[in-house]
This record gives C-alpha cells, structure tokens and sequence, in this order.
C-alpha cells in the first residue's frame, strides 16, 4: 500500500506542491535536459554548448533563458560570450536520478518490477 506524500513541514503543502510543479515543468523538456546534462561537468560558453546539443542558437538561447529565470544555471559574461554553469546542484541531482533510472528501466526491463519503476511507459 503506498503512502500518501508527507510534505507536512510547517508549511502549506498547497504551496510547496505548487512550487515543486513549477520546478518540474522548467526542468520537462528534454531540451532543457540535455543542457542540464551538458553543464554537470563544468560551465560552458553558448558555443560550447550549441556544438555540443543539436539546436538552433535562438532555441538554445531560450530554454539556456529559462532556466536561469528559474534559478537552475547561473550565468556570466566573458567578452562577448555569454558562460552558463549549474547554480542548483539539486535540481541537477534529481535530473540524473530520474535519467539514470529509466536509462536502467530501458536496459533492463524484466529487472524491475512495475511498483518500482519511474517510466510512465513500460520499455520506453
């Protein structure tokens, strides 16, 4: 039987559910992913970036936009290049746990059972 969410930190789980929706819904694209996973390592220039995530320059830009909006990158000018890192060193944690485990779900789909698995999809 599962349990339901205890998020009963003081605060009103109406609002926390609300701002954890808002952190998921800037992090589900997987554009936005893919950038994430390009940062982990170290920070990166636009250029870097668009040589290494196949995109056009303005749509980099946009979602690289958001997600410093959001908090998640922190951002710096350098010249004309504009280097992006990872401010939220959680935000990025989650990213590669949820890919990690479905990257695992894809691999090995008869290893988990259906309680366990995070893909909405079964071999996805």
């Amino acid at each position: 039987m599962q349990q339901p969410m205890d998020v009963d930190t003081g605060h009103d789980n109406d609002r926390v559910f609300e701002l954890a929706a808002e952190l998921f819904g800037v992090l589900a694209t997987p554009m936005r992913l893919r950038i994430l996973s390009a940062l982990c390592d170290r920070e990166k220039s636009v250029s870097e970036l668009l040589a290494e995530i196949d995109t056009t320059q303005p749509n980099l830009s946009q979602h690289l936009n958001l997600l410093y909006r959001s908090g998640v990158l922190a951002k710096r000018k350098e010249g004309t290049q504009v280097i992006y890192r990872v401010q939220s060193e959680r935000a990025v944690t989650i990213c590669r746990t949820v890919c990690t485990q479905i990257a695992i779900e894809m691999d090995e789909p008869s290893s988990i059972p259906a309680s366990e698995r995070l893909s909405p999809r079964p071999n996805a």
